[in-house]
C-alpha cells in the first residue's frame, strides 16, 4: 500500500509553500491555498516515520463534505477539491487563536477537573462533575497557536485585552463556533455518534471572519458512539470512541509519549495497513458512506500535480 508523504509541486502562479505536520500547503499568487492533505500522522506535537495510505484522502474528504455542510451558516474558505487528497481555497489571515469547544468533560478538561481545576480558560465548572459527563451547555475554551511547541490555554478576556483578536472579531468567532458545533453535533447523531469536542480555526478575509482550515475530522474532533453511551457513563466505564486516539494510546504502550530520551517505536507495514483500515473505518461511520480508495496505480503526486494545475488553469480560463 503506498502512503503520500511529502510533496514538492511546481503550480501556476505559486509563490509559497509551507510543509506543515501532516498537510503541505501551497500559496498560490497570495491570493488562493492549495491544501495537499499528506498522509502523514503526527501524535504527541511529532510525525511518525511511516505515512498511513488513505488517511489523507479521508480526512479532506470528511472536511470537504463537513464544510459543504456549513456553508450556509458561516462562510469558508473551500472553492474546490480537484483531487481527493486536496482543498483548494481562499487565502485569510488566520487569527493567531484555536477555538475549542467542548460537549463533554472529557480529556485534557477532565485532568485538570480531576486534580482540582474548576476554571478553565475563564470558563467556571460545576462542581461534582464525572468523566465524560455532558456539561450543562457547551464551553469554548480556546488556545493560543504556537509556532513551536503547545499551544497555550488561553480566556476570551485575555484574547481581547492583550490584541490577540478584536472583541468584535473573538465574538462573530465564538458565535460561528457555537453553531458549528450545534450542526456538528445533529449530523452525527444522525449516524449514531456524539460530537463531544473539536476545534475550528478561523481566519479574516476582505474584512469578513471566515472558516478555514479542517472542521469535524477524527485528527481535530473527538466522537463517542451514542449507542451505549449512558450505560457506560453511568458504569464509569471507559466510552467507545472515534478518533486517532488508538494512535496515541499505542504509542503510550510503546513507551513514547515524545519525552526527553524516549525512542519512537518501529512502525511496521502491517501497524501501518491496520491504521489505515481504522482511518476508513472512522470515513464510514462519520460520512455514513462506503470509502471508496483510489486506485493505487502511478505516482500520487503526479495525479495532483496534474489534477490541481488543470483546475488553476480552467480558473484562470
Amino acid at each position: 500500500m503506498k502512503a503520500l508523504t511529502r510533496t514538492d509541486l511546481s503550480l501556476p502562479g505559486q509563490v509559497s509553500v509551507y510543509h506543515g505536520k501532516v498537510r503541505d500547503v501551497y500559496n498560490i499568487q497570495d491570493d488562493l491555498m492549495v491544501m495537499v492533505a499528506t498522509d502523514r500522522i503526527s501524535a504527541f506535537d511529532v510525525v511518525l516515520p511511516k505515512g498511513i495510505p488513505f488517511k489523507g484522502q479521508v480526512l479532506n474528504q470528511i472536511a470537504a463534505k463537513f464544510l459543504d455542510a456549513t456553508a450556509d451558516i458561516v462562510p469558508n474558505w473551500k472553492l474546490a477539491t480537484p483531487d481527493p487528497m486536496v482543498t483548494v481555497g481562499l487565502k485569510a489571515e488566520g487569527f493567531r487563536v484555536e477555538m475549542i469547544i467542548r460537549g463533554y468533560l472529557t480529556g485534557s478538561a477532565w485532568r485538570e477537573y480531576k486534580n482540582g481545576v474548576r476554571e478553565l480558560c475563564g470558563v467556571r465548572l460545576p462542581e461534582g462533575m464525572r468523566e465524560n459527563e455532558r456539561f450543562p451547555e457547551p464551553i469554548i475554551t480556546p488556545t493560543t497557536k504556537a509556532d513551536e511547541g503547545h499551544d497555550e490555554n488561553i480566556s476570551k478576556e485575555e484574547i481581547i485585552s492583550q490584541g490577540i483578536v478584536s472583541k468584535e472579531d473573538y465574538e462573530q468567532m465564538e458565535r460561528y463556533t457555537r453553531l458549528l458545533f450545534q450542526r456538528g453535533s445533529e449530523m452525527a447523531l444522525e449516524k449514531g455518534l456524539i460530537l463531544v469536542d473539536t476545534k475550528y480555526e478561523f481566519g479574516k478575509r476582505d474584512g469578513k471572519v471566515i472558516l478555514i482550515d479542517e472542521i469535524h475530522t477524527p485528527d481535530s474532533s473527538r466522537y463517542f458512539y451514542s449507542e451505549g453511551y449512558e450505560e457506560k457513563f453511568q458504569a464509569g466505564e471507559p466510552q467507545r470512541q472515534l478518533s486517532k486516539e488508538f494512535v496515541r494510546q499505542w504509542l503510550i504502550e510503546h513507551n513514547f509519549m515524545n519525552q526527553p530520551g524516549q525512542v519512537m517505536p518501529e512502525i511496521t507495514e502491517e501497524y501501518a495497513e491496520s491504521v489505515s483500515k481504522r482511518y476508513i473505518e472512522l470515513y464510514e461511520h462519520i460520512v455514513g458512506e462506503k470509502f471508496v480508495p483510489l486506485a493505487e496505480e502511478g505516482n500520487i503526486e503526479e495525479r495532483i500535480s496534474k489534477n490541481v494545475t488543470e483546475w488553476l488553469t480552467n480558473r484562470k480560463a
